[in-house]
């Protein structure tokens, strides 16, 4: 018997115009895609009938680009034109990839001034054209699988991933063809997937540990309602680095220096320490196999115990932004509720054991590890295209970093702080800094110090035909939105014009994990530091406001005013605070502030009074009055 499926009023798309969506797991090591079909999700398979997709693209001169498995078997025969976890360098600029060069056994070409590029036999190929390749194949399944073309995808990433590297992801989507109604983090499409299939509610973990990246997201779920209270993380810690500590631990055991500097015979260790890693989840030890290139074959035997203490720098490096997150949320190991594993790298057992040994909770596993992502973004594809009603669930996800706009003085005022939830917009309203100015530079910055030195900056634009007036008269209000896939623009706009200009910001570079890290740190640890250097830099911009003003009084209405004594003061006393201005005192600069302003008191008096009895010459009280 048929089943018939029942829907209130305008709550479901009738038959035929069910659209086509899905949630695409775009990872490290293995991509995936999945849909919901007649309610239920279903993860799409090749021909051969495998769910996941190698990320690796094997580059020939004469023929397509091969993707996944074929790709996979070129990895150890052609090495230097099989590009794999090209994740790690998705969205990252040329001078931020040499920090990683030691680890990628590629030839990158160095002409590339932002974009790094690996030379290929087809031609040098960035990480969005590999993710595009990757993203084309799975789009191929799905539409092979569904009939039809696609009306939408969900695209996953790191809770982690910056501006650049979002901003990357959605290029490779778009050179696949793909329409990207949403990137979703990564933790939080687990979640989704978990809390509509168990109803769970309460407060938990997602701990994701990938191929390549790493993300904690710390979650509350009610009613239907997903709401992150923080996230932290590290997108370039993973598998990978467990594979390459195992495979360091091989070649010392060959004891051959010449064979670590030979391309090919890395990747076979690479991908012998894959899976002898893989193995080692199910068994005590295993045997590892390698080809010399003297044509010898070499029998190294890795038990479970060696395994776990290579790798345990790794494990270990997870638990830092677990602790961080816990802090940010406000929140003790008590509070939460279970963790979410995600990632097939949360296979390992040594995993396992510490992430429960840090919580001392329960552990969700019963949803495979590495669908349990595409999983979540399928449903959230499937309501986002219009099969279900948007009511069904509300997502309340935060960005990573506090963002900000640069002010007099060198300092940076905080627009949206880290961990707001997105989508996001706030406004604030600044004002101009001289008299008949008629234009504002202004510059957005990434961080969470007092100082844009500290900070990063994202994006400079301007705002032009901003009428002259007074210093202070104008009213610019500046806006940042962030949109519910992370990504940042910003306008400005002056009151009185309606004048405006806006930006969408997208750098041709990502932030290090490393600098995000150091940023989070740097925060708490200069805490008082940057206060003071906050005051200090208050103090000077307002020291440099009324010297300017008074300047301006005294070249206009010095002599008519004031007797000589007088003007010789005020120009004593004026010089003095200049002199301290350029001093790292703040209490000093403001009483010198305060003195100058009693002193001149009278000066403004006086000019006040003349331009009261210049407006009122030839008129009667009386004539005000009324």
């Amino acid at each position: 018997m048929a089943l018939l499926q029942i829907s209130e009023p305008g709550k479901s798309t009738n038959p035929h115009e069910h659209r086509l969506a899905v949630g695409i797991d775009l990872g490290t090591t293995n991509s995936l895609v999945a849909t919901v079909r007649s309610g239920e999700v279903k993860v799409l398979l090749d021909q051969e009938g495998r769910s996941l997709l190698p990320s690796v693209v094997h580059f020939r001169k004469d023929g397509d680009p091969q993707i996944g498995y074929p790709a996979l078997e070129a990895i150890v025969n052609d090495p230097m034109n099989t590009i794999a976890s090209a994740k790690r360098m998705i969205g990252r600029k040329t001078a931020d990839i040499k920090s990683l060069r030691d680890q990628l056994p590629y030839n990158f070409d160095d002409e590339s001034a932002n974009v790094p590029r690996i030379i290929t036999a087809d031609g040098p190929r960035s990480a969005i054209e590999v993710s595009a390749e990757i993203l084309t194949a799975l789009k191929k399944r799905a539409e092979a699988s569904l009939g039809g073309e696609l009306n939408g995808v969900v695209i996953t990433v790191p809770a982690y991933f910056d501006d650049a590297q979002r901003q990357a992801t959605k290029d490779a989507a778009r050179l696949a063809g793909l329409n990207v109604m949403r990137l979703l983090n990564e933790p939080t499409a687990a979640a989704i997937a978990y809390g509509l299939d168990q109803g769970s509610e309460g407060i938990y973990a997602i701990y994701d540990l990938g191929g390549g990246t790493f993300d904690v997201s710390i979650l509350r779920l009610n009613k239907g309602v997903f709401e992150v209270l923080a996230t932290a993380g590290d997108s370039a810690l993973g598998g990978d680095d467990m594979d390459r500590l195992i495979a360091e631990w091989i070649l010392d055991d060959i004891d051959d220096d010449g064979l670590s500097k030979d391309s090919y015979f890395l990747r076979q260790t690479m991908l012998a320490a894959r899976e002898a890693k893989e193995a080692l989840t199910d068994n005590d030890s295993t045997n590892i196999n390698l080809s010399l290139p003297d044509g010898t074959i070499r029998e190294i035997m890795l038990d479970r115990n060696t395994m776990n203490g290579l790798i345990a720098p790794v494990i270990d490096k997870t638990l830092l932004p677990c602790k961080r997150s816990l802090r940010d949320a406000g929140l003790q190991k008590d509070d939460i509720d279970a963790i979410v594993m995600v990632g097939g790298s949360t296979r390992v057992l040594s995993v396992k054991d510490k992430v429960e040994e840090f919580f001392s909770k329960k552990l969700y596993t019963d949803v495979d590890p590495d669908q349990v992502v595409a999983v979540g973004a399928a449903i959230q594809a499937d309501i986002l295209v219009g099969n279900r009603s948007a009511d069904d669930m509300l997502l309340l996800d935060v960005i990573p970093l506090s963002l900000g706009i640069e002010i007099m003085g060198g300092m940076v005022e905080k627009i949206i702080p880290r961990n707001a939830t997105i989508p996001v917009t706030r406004a604030q309203e600044f004002t101009t800094y001289k008299d008949g100015q008629t234009a504002m530079s202004i510059h957005v910055v990434q961080g969470e110090r007092e100082l844009v030195s500290d900070c990063r900056s994202l994006a400079r634009f301007e705002l032009r035909e901003i009428p002259p007036m007074a210093a202070g008269s104008a009213r610019i209000k500046v806006s940042f939105k962030v949109d519910a896939d992370g990504l940042l623009s910003v306008s400005a706009s002056e009151s009185t014009t309606g004048v405006e200009t806006h930006i969408d910001v997208k750098p041709s570079y990502g932030l290090t994990d490393e600098e995000i890290e150091q940023m989070l740190r740097d925060s708490i640890a200069h805490a008082e530091e940057d206060i003071h250097a906050r005051q200090l830099a208050e103090q000077q911009v307002e020291a440099e406001r009324v010297i300017l003003a008074l300047e301006s009084a005294l070249a206009v209405d010095g002599d008519k005013f004031l007797n000589e004594a007088e003007k010789s003061d005020l120009i004593s006393a004026m010089e003095e605070l200049k002199r301290l201005s350029d001093g790292g005192d703040a209490d000093a600069i403001k009483r010198a502030i305060n003195d100058l302003n009693e002193l001149s008191e009278m000066f403004a008096a006086r000019r006040m009074d003349a331009s009261i009895r210049s407006v009122m010459a030839g008129h009667n009280i009386n004539e005000f009055s009324d």
